[in-house]
């Protein structure tokens, strides 16, 4: 962890055998990486997690073994996935205290079908979480459910449920991310979604960014967030541009899949997706790994 009050987290990648299988042995392997960083790390995420392709039981045992590697060393918690019901975040929470990890991420919630709940449907989804999720939570704002929430009703929840310590707030408009900060008004931690406006959100406030290439490049993430606490923008703008870079390179791959395929290439832990994820082809994912070489986070004898 950093030394002050920012910080980063990681949307940790799910290692899966070739066949499909959960591979523990790899999951504690690359956790053992991120805890040697000090990044922060959500557990069995939409994206980078392939939340959606884990049984409920897979899902207790990523956050069991999270917490064994992770829990008083570096900030653990469970991402889960987009819920369609407010017992699906339910579940999700008892199962992150049952495992011990640190707190749990409430995602929006996800009618389907292309609708989208009304005002009076997301307090009253977000109410009946609250009421009955055990445990520390943090509130999700995100356009993968094709809305936000107003920062009204968010300030509404975080006056009368004192147990929602964070909000992780993504948006491709500044302006909103700088009306959540506004809000909170430093009574819980903002973290923004992705690494794009990990600059200038810290800048307006907020505590620090999410990322998924911290499953590449922790000690890199993490660099953005010291140089800011000492209060050099410039080293923290040079860093931010190495993993804006590292980003760009890795979406241009399909996301985790590339990232998980320059991870096989370099030798390191990651594993396979899990259909109906597919792997990237080794001559594909070779761009992701000069990248990394370049940037100095991977040489030809792997990662650094």
């Amino acid at each position: 962890m950093s030394g002050g009050r920012h910080s980063t987290f990681v949307i940790s990648l799910t290692p899966f055998t070739e066949d499909g299988e959960l591979d523990e042995a790899g999951l504690r392997a690359h956790l053992g990486r991120l805890r040697a960083s000090g990044i922060g790390v959500y557990l069995a995420g939409s994206g980078s997690g392939e939340g959606y392709t884990l049984t409920r039981a897979e899902r207790r045992r990523v956050l069991e073994v999270g917490a064994e590697e992770l829990a008083g060393a570096v900030p653990v918690r469970a991402m889960g996935v987009e819920p369609r019901t407010a017992a699906e975040v339910i579940e999700l929470a008892e199962d992150a205290v049952a495992a011990g990890v640190d707190a749990t991420q409430v995602y929006s919630l996800d009618l389907g079908h292309g609708y989208l709940p009304t005002a009076d449907e997301q307090r009253a989804f977000l109410r009946t979480v609250l009421d009955r999720a055990p445990g520390d939570l943090v509130l999700s704002t995100h356009p993968s459910v094709g809305y936000h929430y107003e920062p009204a009703l968010l300030d509404e929840v975080l006056t009368e449920y004192p147990h929602v310590i964070g909000v992780n707030a993504t948006h491709r408009d500044l302006v909103y991310v700088a009306e959540v900060v506004d809000t909170v008004n430093g009574r819980v931690d903002v973290h923004v979604g992705g690494p794009m406006h990990a600059l200038g959100a810290t800048a307006l406030g907020a505590t620090g960014y999410l990322s998924s290439e911290g499953n590449l490049a922790p000690r890199l993430c993490v660099a953005v967030i010291e140089h800011i606490d000492r209060g050099d923008r410039d080293r923290a703008a040079h860093s931010h541009g190495h993993v804006i870079e590292l980003h760009e390179a890795t979406q241009a791959l399909g996301g985790i899949v590339g990232a998980k395929a320059a991870l096989r290439l370099l030798g390191a832990p990651g594993g396979w997706p899990r259909p109906p994820r597919l792997p990237v082809a080794p001559e594909r994912a070779q761009s992701l790994v000069d990248v990394l070489v370049r940037l100095g986070v991977a040489s030809s004898e792997g990662l650094r």
